[in-house]
């Protein structure tokens, strides 16, 4: 059907993207300069936070917030197993256990009830997943929080610009994680970020992300002189880069131009697949307005000839790049080897089973939305008449 494969996510990138990365190149600073401090003024500002501390990945970020959480040796941290090993693996780096609750099998995302369920006298915090880009429910999530007195860490690598009952996702949790990977909404090659109001999280953030390390004289313990750092706990080499920076500041003024032509294609797959008995489109709550990082089409495998495997590896045929968001992170073998067991979490390995990424990426001409429609309609086979 298509000459050229389609990819399912891809990077935007114009010519005013790379006049600001050849700028920082041209430039005295090339990492740690004063692009890192602007492009985190322009998230925080986006999503209306105080405080964003830039990342080299979300991994890094995550585990950044988790340090900052105090996550340490015998706390547990509930989270998701439909998401990246990211979210998970996090808690893990910092000596934690992780705690799997099963999804809601409506929105896809973590079920606050399951959630309730795995609280523990141990539990420290909570990592919600707005999966595809759909926040969590976070008014729930919050309830239990404050009735068990625990942290939430929003990941929110697939829900910048999203919103949740009319405010941004970014200020709404204790710290809230964004990925900056080029299938996200807005790129910086590699990169991640954290924003939150907490002035003591941003503090330890900033530190963590550097080996430990502080030069601000309130903070050090003595004073050599004024080439004089002190390395106060093991942190890491986290940092962003000024070319990352810079890419980033000028993606996000398209942001919301992205987000609209998300809208768009979601649009057109919706009116295309709604009353198709085969598929089922995605569900959004009504107080929530998603930033649709993925567009993920459910299969009604009772209704189909052929099984998730041969509809992937057919589309994959016709230059579709079709994927599978996610296999259940307490599937994967590293988990099975730490204890994790195959149904115990029957909701989020049904819908695996079930589901399928169709390409959603701004740069995806009408042509490109077509080409997936018809190559869907053709693989799944023709509306019964």
């Amino acid at each position: 059907m298509r000459d050229t494969y389609l990819p399912y996510g891809k990077q935007c990138i114009d010519e005013n993207d790379i006049a600001a990365v050849v700028d920082i190149l041209r430039g005295d600073y090339l990492t740690t300069g004063p692009s890192i401090v602007n492009f985190e003024k322009s998230v925080a500002n986006y999503v209306g936070a105080k405080y964003a501390v830039a990342f080299s990945n979300g991994t890094a970020a995550l585990h950044g917030a988790c340090y900052a959480a105090g996550i340490t040796e015998g706390d547990e941290v509930i989270t998701t197993p439909i998401t990246f090993a990211a979210s998970a693996n996090c808690v893990l780096y910092q000596g934690g256990t992780v705690v799997f609750a099963d999804i809601d099998s409506q929105t896809y995302n973590i079920c606050p009830t399951d959630i309730e369920k795995k609280i523990t006298s141990n539990t420290k915090a909570i990592i919600p997943v707005h999966f595809t880009g759909q926040p969590a429910q976070l008014d729930e999530i919050h309830a239990l929080a404050k009735k068990y007195n625990l942290v939430v860490i929003e990941d929110a690598a697939h829900a910048l610009g999203a919103t949740y009952k009319g405010e941004k996702v970014g200020a709404l949790s204790d710290m809230t994680m964004f990925s900056f990977h080029p299938v996200k909404h807005i790129t910086t090659g590699e990169g991640g970020i954290i924003t939150t109001n907490n002035k003591e999280y941003y503090d330890k953030l900033i530190q963590f992300r550097s080996h430990g390390i502080t030069r601000d004289p309130a903070l050090m313990k003595g004073n050599h002189g004024p080439w004089y750092y002190e390395m106060q706990f093991l942190g890491y080499n986290y940092r962003m880069t000024d070319i990352q920076a810079a890419l980033g500041s000028s993606q996000i003024t398209k942001l919301d131009g992205f987000i609209n032509r998300r809208k768009e294609i979601l649009a057109e797959y919706n009116e295309a697949f709604v009353h198709i008995p085969q598929v089922q489109i995605p569900y959004q709550l009504p107080y929530t307005d998603s930033s649709w990082h993925l567009y993920v089409l459910k299969l009604n495998l009772d209704q189909l000839t052929v099984s998730r495997k041969e509809v992937f590896e057919e589309l994959q045929k016709l230059n579709i790049g079709v994927n599978v968001h996610y296999i259940p992170v307490h599937t994967l073998p590293y988990y099975q080897q730490l204890g994790y067991k195959k149904g115990s979490l029957q909701n989020a390995e049904k819908l695996y089973e079930e589901i399928i990424s169709l390409p959603m990426f701004p740069l995806m001409q009408d042509q490109d939305v077509n080409d997936v429609i018809e190559a869907v309609k053709l693989v799944i086979g023709k509306v019964k008449k």
